[in-house]
């Protein structure tokens, strides 16, 4: 389980985040969604120990993650934008973060097949289109056996057939053992593969339950009508 107790981060005299408490629970998958700005990615990076909170704490399993790295070694992170050297191959890529952690034996490249990566291997970093680049970083996110995955906009970039290849590696993996914390701006994939919502709007976390509840409260049955719902009534000072 991860947890996030009254979390604070600022950057000059802007508050990106506000005080945000919240658990990530095993054998649930969390959808975090905010319009730009709102401080997700910032949220993202504390929890991977990349932005240190002014205030606060994190927790893995109970444990402070602060000043602590070898809890990332249950992580598995797909960021936005990959960005890698340019001159190396994609099997170079890959032969050398299987040597930085020589020490996981579990090895799964069914995304490396599912892409079909596995021949294109020669091709240097800087040859390929953003969504190859995507299809690398899903599958180094995938490749160790994490318990934990962190997302930020899986889909993005990739072709019709790209998409639905991760997005049932995701729903194939989702189980009673495993945290999968999911950003993406395609609010009909967060719908189909999660079953919590976190909403931040300017740093704020103004949601954070159940998919089904949200879709209750607010009468709908899309999550993306639901959360246009929460923003119209933030946007009037009145939230779920």
């Amino acid at each position: 389980m991860i947890s996030v107790s009254e979390i604070e981060k600022r950057f000059g005299a802007l508050d990106v985040l506000k005080s945000i408490s919240a658990q990530f629970e095993t054998g649930r998958s969390y959808a975090l969604i905010g319009p730009n700005g709102s401080g997700k990615t910032t949220l993202i990076k504390c929890i991977l120990g990349m932005v240190v909170p002014d205030r606060g704490k994190i927790e893995v399993d109970g444990e402070s993650i602060l000043g602590q790295w070898a809890y990332r070694k249950m992580i598995g992170y797909m960021p936005q934008i990959g960005r890698y050297p340019d001159n190396m191959t994609i099997g170079q890529l890959f032969e050398m973060i299987k040597d930085l952690r020589s020490d996981s034996k579990a090895i799964d490249e069914e995304l490396i097949e599912g892409f079909g990566l596995d021949k294109m291997m020669n091709k240097r970093m800087h040859t390929l289109s953003g969504g190859t680049r995507q299809k690398v970083s899903a599958a180094l996110a995938f490749l160790f056996k994490p318990k934990v995955f962190i997302l930020d906009e899986p889909t993005a970039g990739l072709d019709p057939l790209a998409v639905e290849v991760i997005k049932e590696k995701i729903l194939k993996e989702m189980g009673d053992n495993k945290i999968f914390i999911i950003t993406s701006h395609v609010l009909s994939d967060l719908d189909e593969l999660s079953s919590h919502a976190l909403y931040l709007d300017n740093g704020s976390l103004i949601y954070n339950d159940s998919i089904a509840l949200l879709k209750e409260e607010t009468g709908e049955v899309k999550l993306g009508k639901a959360i246009a719902t929460i923003m119209r009534r933030t946007q009037n000072n009145v939230t779920v």
